[in-house]
Order: C-alpha cells, then structure tokens, then sequence
C-alpha cells in the first residue's frame, strides 16, 4: 500500500514540476522587430507556439494560425528544446527557447549547427 502511496506522490509531482516549468512560457510574446506575435500553449504533453498577429504589410509568406514552434520540452529552468519553422520557406530547425528575465531567446539550426538563426521575444501585456 505504502508502495501505491509513494507512486501517486511522486506522479503528482512530476505533473506539477512539467506544468510549472511550461507556466513561463505560456501567453503571447512579441519578436524584437514588433512585425509578429506568437502565443505559446500546451499541446499534449509538449509546449507549441503559432503565429496569433502579423504586422500590416509585413514581408512574409508567413500566415495567422500557422505553427512557428512544435514538441517543445523542458530542458532545464526556464528553457525547452524541440522544433522551429522558418515560415518564409518551410524548413524546421532543430530549435531551443530560453526566457532570461522578461526576455525569451529563440534559436534554431539546421545542417549540424551550420545555419542558425535567431530572435528575442517580449511578452504582449
């Protein structure tokens, strides 16, 4: 019985610790050029960001709804590891997000590392 008890202890724990480290990514984020907001969510047990404003005549093939972030996961405080889509062309990047302060650092790369790119990100009030 003691055995059950500690299962359902150490279950509950684990569901709060991944919901608390997802907490601060949630909500709707700005990029530094203001041209896009990405509201960032839960999807299943992973986090995953689509595109929830454009910047009127904005130069991009990039559309409201389309998903920018996808299997996103903890990796470590404040920071997920998963995938990025360049919306202008279609690649996914192996992707990395990290909230420093009231800043959230996006990056991804594609080729082992040889092509990156990256972008810093304010919260929408």
């Amino acid at each position: 019985m003691n055995v059950v008890r500690l299962g359902l202890a150490l279950t509950v724990l684990l569901l709060s610790t991944s919901s608390s480290l997802a907490d601060g990514i949630l909500g709707t984020w700005s990029r530094d050029n203001g041209a896009v907001h990405v509201k960032f969510d839960t999807c299943g047990d992973a986090i995953c960001g689509n595109i929830a404003w454009l910047k009127p005549g904005a130069e991009t093939k990039a559309k409201v709804g389309q998903r920018l972030f996808f299997d996103m996961r903890p990796d470590g405080a404040n920071s997920w590891t998963g995938k990025a889509v360049n919306p202008d062309n279609g690649s996914i990047y192996s992707g990395k997000m990290l909230i420093e302060g009231s800043t959230l650092s996006t990056s991804g790369c594609i080729i082992g590392g040889l092509v990156c790119k990256s972008a810093n990100w304010r919260r929408v009030p």
